[in-house]
């Protein structure tokens, strides 16, 4: 089952955090984020497919390291849709962060130091996203699981998964 999938499974199971009110709110923040640094929507997809896939990474490696719970513990800390430098600083090191900052520039033409001013809004909605599948009795996380993609296949995309939620919501 796909990313989306498990999304829109976790906002029809009452069990899971995630619903509509959720997902919309991320969307509307995305949408705030780009009005406000002028970056079209093809160029947001970009920055968010490249912050998106970082992330990934990152917990990827903290999964490895401290396990699920960890991973869970930091998703549900950050998770949110307002500015959260502590969220960045969490997951990447000042040179990850300018190293993303520089690869969205050069794929987008966005400055890369405004770039690193959306991390702090971007990483938290992101994780405000992989939220939307924990479970209320605290077993698990569909949507994380899937996000993490243990297999390797490199097949899961933040971006797309938020562009389908964003059409299934009519916006």
């Amino acid at each position: 089952m796909g990313l989306f999938d498990q999304i829109l499974g976790a906002v029809a199971n009452p069990n899971q955090q995630g619903s509509l009110a959720q997902i919309g709110g991320i969307m509307n923040a995305v949408k705030e984020l780009s009005n406000n640094t002028g970056a079209d929507s093809s160029a947001m997809q970009t920055v968010m497919s490249i912050v998106g896939g970082q992330v990934r990474s990152a917990l990827q490696e903290k999964q490895a390291n401290e396990g699920t719970g960890a991973v869970q513990a930091l998703v549900n800390q950050f998770a949110g849709t307002s500015a959260n430098p502590s969220a960045v600083a969490s997951l990447f090191s000042p040179g990850m962060q300018q190293q993303v900052a520089d690869v969205a520039a050069q794929r987008t033409g966005i400055d890369a130091a405004t770039i690193q001013q959306m991390l702090p809004v971007i990483v938290p909605m992101v994780l405000n996203f992989l939220n939307s599948g924990s479970s209320l009795q605290g077993d698990g996380n569909s949507v994380l699981s899937t996000f993490l993609d243990a297999d390797g296949d490199g097949d899961i995309d933040i971006a797309d998964a938020m562009q389908m939620a964003s059409k299934y919501m009519g916006r």
